[in-house]
């Protein structure tokens, strides 16, 4: 019989390099399975369903909510995103390791139903870096500049909470630190307090330029 998957849970700031982590996690290791989520946002062109999304409609996704068919679920504006516990535990019974890559809210309620879950914080190197990878995209306006970046000061507070805190300051290092936490959960890369503090403070000296005070309400 094949051994049970582990579930992964992977967040960050945005612009900490997730998505290139979880790209790089699956193309070198067949083991992992990234997670599908629900939604009751209309689907768009380039969606497929079941790839992109599972599409359902709002009194669908709340019938899931009430039966506890959800392992974590947001309302973003008029529409829900969740994860499908249906799917997750489908795949960790096949063996993948199911990689979820949520944001810091989600996770905690990840904490609470599946307290086994590896979860990993990913960072980057300072918060003059963070500032710097976002600004470099070239697709992002001042208004969510300034969302992205009071977003990452409120998320420093949830980042004791999970396993382990990664700096993402060389892709592939940080890729095959990532796998061996998720396979051997060693006693290492916990968050730091001192880490964390330490980015605050450069975090607390750029908000003022993005029109955001250091209790992260907007000037």
């Amino acid at each position: 019989m094949k051994e049970r998957g582990r579930l992964f849970v992977l967040s960050g700031f945005s612009g900490s390099g997730k998505g290139t982590i979880v790209k790089t996690l699956l193309r070198d290791h067949d083991n992992y399975i990234l997670s599908v989520s629900m939604t009751t946002r209309a689907p768009r062109d380039e969606d497929r369903e079941g790839v992109t999304y599972f599409f359902v409609t709002k009194e669908q996704f709340e019938e899931r909510i009430a039966a506890g068919a959800m392992m974590e679920y947001a309302r973003y504006g008029d529409n829900y995103y969740g994860t499908p516990q249906s799917f997750v535990e489908e795949k960790l019974a096949e063996g993948y390791d199911v990689i979820l890559e949520i944001e810091a809210q989600g996770a905690m309620q990840i904490r609470k139903k599946a307290p086994d879950a590896v979860m990993v914080f990913l960072v980057t190197p300072t918060a003059a870096e963070l500032e710097r990878r976002l600004v470099g995209r070239g697709s992002e306006t001042q208004e969510s500049l300034t969302k992205r970046l009071r977003q990452a000061w409120t998320e420093l507070d949830y980042i004791p909470q999970y396993d382990y805190m990664v700096v993402n300051d060389d892709l592939e290092a940080c890729a095959a630190l990532i796998h061996r936490l998720v396979h051997t959960r060693p006693d290492e890369c916990r968050p730091d307090a001192a880490v964390i503090a330490a980015f605050r403070e450069q975090l607390r000296e750029i908000l003022p330029r993005y029109g955001v005070t250091v209790d992260g309400a907007e000037g």
